[in-house]
């Protein structure tokens, strides 16, 4: 049985709210657990706090109670050398080359090394991008940066990744491709991916357990188990079972996706004239 990545235990956070005194509850009392190797999304109805909970397993922000462990050293803070991001937005330097990002970043993680430059030449060619390292961020369009913050992930060399919808913001024909590279690269690495997406066909094509959450506040509502080695061909997007984990999933969500748009709704009412 693998080791454990990443354990959360019954995790709950709260902010103050827009006015006076209120405090909104974002989490409330999430446990869950990821072993080394497995890829896992985050999918639930907007709101519901899966980039709150994708923040708090990197250590970008603390939990309001209970506790995050990765590996077996319980999260204080960022771990730059265990656990790197890919967001939705290029995060990239545009006064730097492609290639000097990278350097950038290896500089962060206090492990630049003689070799900086042909590691991050091998993790440019994993995803096809090797000919553009001299290019500035500007000069590539949205898939190119994201292909490229893909590999910029994989270029830290941590055992563990944690993305937010990093293929939010890419027409649906990017995003299947990308995403079709990113089952190779995890069959070919062996990281630890926590993948926050709205997409139940991304989530289904992507992952080895779902976890699925309710609506603000955030819980824990079901687990799905997807049971499809990587990598992963576009072709099981057409197989019945394919359908059948997509359906669950939305049947799942529909309820709570419902109560996310009525909670809105009020949420205007309210600080309405």
């Amino acid at each position: 049985m693998a080791d454990t990545a990443i354990e959360v235990s019954h995790v709950s956070q709260r902010f103050e709210g827009r006015r006076p005194g209120e405090t909104v509850v974002a989490l409330d009392d999430v446990s869950l657990e990821v072993k080394a190797g497995e890829f896992v999304c985050l999918l639930g109805p907007s709101g519901c706090g899966k980039s709150t909970l994708l923040n708090i397993i990197g250590g970008l922000i603390p939990a309001s109670s209970g506790e995050v462990r990765v590996g077996k050293t319980k999260v204080q803070g960022p771990t730059p050398r265990e656990v790197a991001f890919v967001f939705q937005e290029s995060t990239l330097f545009p006064w730097y080359t492609i290639v000097e990002n990278f350097k950038v970043s290896a500089e962060f993680q206090g492990r630049v090394g003689n070799d900086w430059k042909d590691r991050a030449m091998t993790a440019l060619k994993a995803v096809g991008m090797e000919n553009f390292a001299n290019h500035y961020p500007n000069q590539l369009s949205v898939g190119m940066r994201q292909r490229i913050n893909l590999a910029r992930g994989l270029y830290l060399d941590t055992p563990t990744i944690l993305m937010d919808e990093p293929f939010a913001a890419l027409d649906e024909q990017t995003r299947m491709v990308l995403g079709e590279d990113l089952s190779i690269l995890l069959a070919r690495t062996g990281k630890t991916i926590v993948f926050v997406t709205h997409s139940l066909a991304e989530a289904v094509f992507l992952a080895d357990r779902i976890f699925v959450m309710t609506a603000r506040p955030g819980k824990l509502k079901a687990v799905i188990d997807v049971k499809e080695p990587h990598p992963r061909s576009p072709d099981f997007m057409l197989e019945p079972r394919f359908s059948d984990l997509r359906n669950e999933l939305f049947g799942l969500l529909r309820d709570e996706i419902r109560l996310t748009v009525a909670a809105m709704r009020e949420a205007r009412e309210g600080v309405g004239p």
